[in-house]
């Protein structure tokens, strides 16, 4: 739909005993994901000082040499686990203008999943030179889990469907949390490139935490570009395909791109949530009836990961 500002929702009644206070915060979901997909949550329990501990642990990394951050590289990993170049990934149409961290669930050499040579599922490659890193980085990992759980319930709430509903889908999920630094945007850059290119998201839910640099876009349907500034103490949710096609299309998957024109380095945290990997992403039953039919075919969320993921990294690779 046509917007011109992202809305902000106070979360802390999802953590109320009361069933009426969940369903007042599920209605406002609910409200900005079918008009927007996207949304400010305030009141989401985790504290500043984690916060500022998290970016300050984002820019220790990045502010390594070029060869430290290469030791622990992504194309190092069969799993895309590591450190991403800047130009690595093309979400648009020529490589985006930012250099990344990728950081996934942890599963070590006997997990069911890693055993069955699933793709994507296994080890992370940490940086081992820079202590107290790694385990501040798996604290906070579980600290989204929780908060997309969270999430999760709200959002079934919202769609009339018992707040568990997920919970099956959700219990061995695919979630992927990527560190990620902008460099002020060079006055060289192609004009069609971006710090992050024009793209909607590929799977559930994403919670991001971004500095106060500014730089995020979301595209109405108008298309225009709307600010997605800085708000101190929230994080900003966004909806991707995934949510999109489990919902028939009433949700929104929005475009976003991120331009850095502060002048200064940004830095921005997002977790992508999404569900186990065979979980089967179907049409909705509160979504669909005689006079709107389902729009998408049934598939794994697997399945639509490794293609998303296939897709961007060719780009990559022709551009």
């Amino acid at each position: 739909m046509t917007f011109s500002q992202i809305p902000v929702i106070d979360i802390g009644g999802l953590r109320s005993h009361s069933l009426r206070a969940r369903q007042a915060v599920a209605a406002d979901i609910r409200q900005a994901s079918h008009e927007v997909g996207f949304f400010y949550i305030a009141n989401h329990g985790v504290s500043e000082d984690t916060i500022a501990a998290t970016f300050a642990q984002t820019k220790r990394f990045f502010d390594q040499p070029l060869a430290l951050k290469n030791a622990v590289s992504i194309t190092q990993s069969s799993i895309s686990r590591g450190y991403e170049a800047i130009g690595q990934q093309a979400l648009d149409q020529t490589p985006d203008l930012k250099e990344g961290y990728y950081i996934g669930v942890e599963r070590k050499a006997d997990d069911p999943l890693v055993l069955a040579g699933i793709p994507n599922h296994g080890a992370n490659q940490w940086a081992t030179n820079l202590p107290g890193w790694q385990a501040h980085f798996e604290a906070y990992f579980d600290m989204m889990q929780t908060l997309s759980a969270q999430l999760m319930a709200a959002l079934a709430l919202s769609l009339d469907l018992d707040e568990h509903y997920f919970d099956v889908m959700i219990d061995n999920p695919m979630s992927i949390l990527r560190l990620l630094h902008y460099p002020p945007h060079p006055i060289d850059a192609m004009a069609n490139q971006l710090g992050c290119g024009a793209h909607t998201d590929w799977g559930c839910i994403t919670i991001l935490l971004q500095d106060n640099a500014g730089g995020l876009e979301v595209c109405n349907a108008d298309g225009g570009w709307i600010h997605a500034d800085p708000i101190p103490g929230t994080f900003v949710i966004n909806l991707g395909d995934m949510m999109a096609r489990w919902t028939n299309d009433y949700y929104q998957s929005t475009p976003h791109r991120v331009l850095n024109r502060s002048g200064k380095e940004r830095y921005s945290i997002p977790f992508f949530f999404d569900p186990n990997y065979h979980a089967l992403v179907d049409c909705l039953p509160t979504c669909y009836g005689a006079e709107n039919l389902p729009k998408y075919a049934p598939l794994t969320a697997g399945e639509h990961i490794m293609a998303m993921y296939h897709q961007t990294y060719q780009a990559t690779a022709t551009a």
